[in-house]
């Protein structure tokens, strides 16, 4: 939503704001006043004329008792006076959830940029390291600057895509080869893969293969699988990642040698901010999969644990196959 969108949004709730609390204000008071002259021509009696001289009906004043009247006025005065402040404090919540919502999404999107870029930001650490390790021993550095280049050209895609999305522009359609998602995926894991002492073995199915969406975005969830994959295999083990097909779906599986996942966390890992035991290298926010099954469901797919036991864990990815 763009800022001028934000500003209309504020003025629209400041209005119904208005209109609510003043056309409650003038009910209110209507009845009060609708009331109060009826509890005043209730209790009135007639008394002489202007003059003082009874009897004489012409003149006849109408005559109200002020200890009647006083606590009608009061009381009607106090309940006018709640049901003003009841009116206002509902019409304050009503006007205020737009700006709950924009809240709402700008924490979402900072959480999102800052999980999405983590991974890729890691890696380009690593790579930097490496670099840096490759330049001392005087060692070639064409083919990890090239690396690094795709590194940094990924993390930008990725946060154009974000930011497209927090403006609703983002679209739904487009094909990608789901080779190449996962080459790219793979390569982006690689480094950090590599310092856990973890292989990644990558079958992406028949040539041609292709998925119904964006390639960032494929990049972007075959990078949280397998990132979680290594995080959580020991030292010395293999993620592997499959890619098949199944009549119009396709199917990606990330497998790991892991502890498995408790019972407990089965339900919930795919929620947001949700985590289990620490149990990978890094420190995780339970964010990884959340962010892989709104991206997977915003374009027509599942993400599930397939199966988890003391030997591993296998996800399942499944995802529209493009025509």
């Amino acid at each position: 939503m763009s800022g001028a969108e934000d500003r209309r949004v504020v003025r629209r709730a400041a209005t119904r704001v208005g209109l609510l609390v003043g056309g409650a204000s003038a009910i209110a008071l209507t009845i009060g006043v609708g009331i109060l002259v009826a509890m005043l021509l209730a209790g009135a009696r007639r008394e002489g004329d202007r003059h003082g001289r009874p009897g004489s009906l012409p003149g006849d004043r109408i005559v109200v008792d002020f200890d009647d009247v006083l606590p009608w006025v009061l009381g009607l005065g106090l309940v006018g006076v709640a049901v003003i402040g009841v009116v206002g404090w509902a019409a304050s919540r009503w006007s205020v959830r737009p700006l709950d919502e924009a809240l709402r999404r700008q924490r979402a999107f900072v959480s999102d940029a800052s999980h999405e870029l983590r991974t890729p930001l890691t890696a380009l650490s690593s790579r930097v390291q490496i670099a840096q390790r490759r330049l001392a021993r005087g060692e070639p550095l064409d083919d990890t600057l090239d690396r690094l280049r795709r590194d940094t050209d990924l993390m930008d895609d990725i946060l154009t895509d974000m930011l497209l999305a927090a403006e609703g522009a983002a679209s739904a359609d487009g094909a990608t080869e789901v080779a190449e998602g996962i080459r790219s995926a793979v390569a982006v894991i690689a480094p950090l893969a590599a310092e856990a002492g973890v292989t990644i073995e990558a079958d992406a199915g028949p040539a041609g293969l292709r998925a119904a969406l964006p390639p960032v975005t494929l990049t972007r969830v075959c990078t949280a699988l397998i990132d979680n994959a290594v995080s959580h295999a020991p030292s010395g083990s293999t993620v592997t990642v499959t890619a098949r097909v199944d009549d119009d779906t396709i199917e990606v599986r990330v497998a790991d040698a892991g502890s498995g996942i408790p019972v407990e966390d089965r339900d919930r890992i795919f929620e947001r901010f949700a985590r289990g035991a620490e149990s990978g290298r890094r420190r995780g926010f339970g964010l990884g999969l959340a962010l892989v099954r709104e991206a997977a469901t915003r374009h027509g797919g599942t993400i599930a644990v397939e199966s988890t036991s003391s030997r591993g864990t296998v996800f399942l990815l499944r995802l529209p196959r493009a025509q």
